[in-house]
């Protein structure tokens, strides 16, 4: 029988908020199933990615990753090798020997966990008998024509066969498999129309009718409780997706989502309550010196100013050194991610500081991927014409110190009037000629194919937005994702945010929300909103979130036009902040990053691992019926050194003194203010394997 050891898990305050027994790894086995295994298409990679680290250390070869085969995925990331395991190993040969391909790696990311990969189209050739399976198994049928729902019934089909395999081959080893989204879901529900011995657990990153529902600028959460499911899954033509997620939910002994908006939509959507939720987090690396990320950003702001001089050029009116970058990325979806709102906020935000004659100027950039015939040739011109610039300055300068050199050399004191010679004025006279421009600088980087339908750019048309010289807010629609071999913005994405001061994200539709989490470990600060994940965790674990760079929008029980004010007053007084102030608040946005941490989120899965198999194995696994991981008064305090927060320490115009600055050093000690955090944030519990004690009384859940 095996047992277990019972693990307190304490709160920020000290206090004992849930028990558990910390899990015999030894003696279990762990699969993770989804479709984004080695196969980056969106959010739920990082999820696994970033994870893999801390389940690794903590599961070592008793960790198992399954997900499709893509040719070029495996030849790229991954390192073939033999199982060692005797159950994996041995249903990896079943497999091929009974005409399917499967292929056993290392994924080379961090902690290097094992992969089973399974060729969907090698194994095609199944397809109507697995449908039939399905059929018996929930009632569900997939149409011919909807090829993406049929490839992940051939990867159910095929992860529940191999699940089969290692069970009859497993020698008293429990196993525990965990499913994320509907694209893994048949797999599950297929195991448990079978029996087969293991706990499961089912985790929906974003419900696949929510999606569908608010990109129709729908007013989703304040008709939860109204929709009719099944019409409005029908009308969209989902409905058998729908039934395969619904299925998957239901047949979980353990169903959990990622937040707890999340978490309230699934209950509507899915008719069940997720038992727990698990944050998303991230790999933090601390940098040995302490104010190393304020470096790389003052490193990757000049990067991104140089792309702003050419941009610009002819009409660089103003100081570089006052001017804030900020920033959105992600999906282009227009209304989900907020570009709406922000666009509209941007204008109002215009408004504001020409209305206070500021000297603040707002560079606003949108890395938005749309599609797109090439570069924009006068986007592309203006970085050569800044190389060219750069270029004329060396070698004048080069020549101006010859000159100076050889004076200082005899003894003399040049005169300046002399030491440029004619030649050099003409050059400088027509770098000057060069860089005008009989157009205004462009607001997007590319030729895009659909230009006059482009919502963004259909919005900046609208509210005027065109990079005048009178605009104190500058937009450039970036539609590609960053790379450093780029020959326009040659940097990475997180190079990039290092360089900008303030990531905007008020999305409507936001399970998680890894930008604003991104951000937020890279010591950036965002601008998120409740109807996100990372919101609402935020909400629940800081008291005074804008004090520690995290801007929380209203947008669930606010009207858009007063969520459109709220966001103008964030972006305003971040604008009105000296640098002294964006410089301490930079210092507690990374603070906020333990938060972040896999090794402290970590303990939520944990929490859902255990509860699944003391529902699958009640015999043999007990978990008191107590709450799920809470973080009732769990929270980072208001810190007490000013500013409090940007908007309760702002000077009463954009510009600042030095005598302000002065006041502030005086009353906020940086140090202190550190140890105070990091007091309130406990180290996170070991994961490391703890030896077996003595096990509880039999448990209440059965499935």
């Amino acid at each position: 029988m095996l047992r277990g050891r019972s693990l307190s898990v304490t709160s920020l305050s000290g206090l004992p908020r849930w028990e558990v027994e910390e899990l015999p790894v030894e003696d279990l086995l762990l699969f993770e199933v989804a479709w984004e295994v080695t196969n980056k298409v969106g959010g739920i990679y990082t999820v696994i990615q970033t994870k893999a680290k801390t389940t690794a250390d903590e599961w070592g070869d008793n960790y198992f990753l399954i997900g499709p085969y893509f040719e070029h995925n495996m030849k790229t990331q991954v390192e073939q090798c033999e199982p060692i395991n005797d159950a994996v190993r041995k249903a990896v040969d079943t497999m091929n020997k009974h005409g399917c391909q499967v292929h056993f790696g290392r994924w080379l990311i961090e902690g290097s966990p094992y992969v089973v990969l399974f060729d969907i189209g090698y194994s095609a050739w199944n397809l109507d008998r697995w449908k039939g399976d399905l059929w018996e198994a929930c009632s569900v049928g997939i149409p011919y024509h909807d090829r993406e729902a049929n490839d992940m019934l051939i990867f159910g089909s095929l992860t529940a066969w191999f699940l089969k395999e290692v069970t009859d081959h497993a020698d008293g080893k429990h196993v525990i498999a965990q499913f994320h989204e509907w694209q893994a879901g048949t797999g599950l529900v297929l195991s448990r129309a079978r029996k087969l011995p293991i706990a499961t657990i089912f985790t929906t990153h974003a419900t696949l009718l929510g999606r569908y529902l608010c990109a129709a600028n729908i007013d989703f959460y304040n008709h939860l409780d109204k929709f009719n499911i099944d019409k409005e899954a029908g009308e969209r033509q989902i409905y058998h997706r729908y039934c395969m997620e619904r299925a998957s939910v239901h047949c979980a002994h353990v169903f959990t989502t990622v937040s707890e908006i999340t978490a309230i939509e699934a209950e509507h959507m899915l008719k069940r309550k997720p038992d727990v939720v698990t944050p998303n987090g991230l790999n933090v690396k601390k940098f040995s010196a302490v104010h190393e990320f304020q470096n790389l950003h003052a490193m990757y702001k000049a990067r991104i100013q140089d792309f702003v001089r050419g941009h610009f050029y002819g009409h660089l009116d103003f100081d570089l050194e006052k001017t804030l970058f900020l920033f959105i990325a992600g999906r282009y979806e227009f209304s989900n991610k907020g570009a709406d709102i922000f666009l509209e906020a941007l204008s109002r935000l215009n408004f504001l500081l020409r209305m206070h004659k500021s000297d603040v100027t707002v560079v606003v950039f949108f890395i938005m991927p749309a599609k797109t015939n090439n570069f924009n040739v006068e986007t592309l011109k203006g970085q050569a014409v800044r190389k060219q610039l750069w270029d004329i300055a060396h070698s004048v300068k080069e020549n101006f110190g010859k000159k100076l050199y050889d004076a200082l050399l005899r003894g003399e004191i040049p005169d300046m009037n002399n030491i440029l010679d004619r030649d050099d004025v003409t050059i400088m006279k027509r770098a000057i000629f060069s860089t005008q421009r009989q157009s205004l600088p462009p607001v997007t980087t590319h030729n895009m194919i659909d230009d006059s339908t482009d919502p963004i750019l259909s919005t900046i048309r609208r509210i005027g937005l065109f990079n005048s010289r009178t605009d104190r807010v500058k937009v450039i629609l970036h539609p590609e994702f960053l790379s450093s071999t780029s020959p326009l913005l040659p940097m990475d994405y997180e190079e990039f945010v290092r360089g900008c001061h303030l990531g905007v994200f008020p999305s409507y539709y936001e399970p998680w929300g890894y930008t604003p989490a991104e951000c937020t470990v890279m010591g950036i600060p965002s601008v998120t909103t409740n109807l996100s994940g990372f919101g609402c965790f935020m909400q629940e674990h800081v008291a005074d979130p804008t004090a520690y760079g995290i801007y929380i929008v209203d947008r669930r029980f606010r009207s858009p036009d007063d969520s459109c004010n709220q966001l103008t007053q964030f972006l305003y007084g971040f604008c009105k902040q000296s640098r002294r102030q964006r410089i301490i608040q930079r210092n507690r946005t990374e603070r906020l990053s333990d938060l972040l941490d896999w090794r402290y989120l970590g303990r939520y899965y944990q929490h859902a691992r255990y509860l699944t198999l003391s529902r699958a194995f009640p015999d043999k696994f007990h978990m008191e019926p107590t709450s799920p991981p809470t973080t009732e008064g769990f929270k980072y305090p208001r810190p007490s050194s000013v500013p409090p927060s940007p908007s309760g320490s702002q000077v009463s115009s954009p510009q600042s003194s030095d005598v302000e600055d002065e006041a502030e050093d005086e009353r906020y000690n940086e140090e202190e203010e550190a140890e105070r955090d990091r007091l309130n944030i406990k180290s996170p519990f070991s994961l490391g394997r703890v030896p077996r004690g003595k096990k509880k009384l039999h448990g209440e859940y059965k499935n």
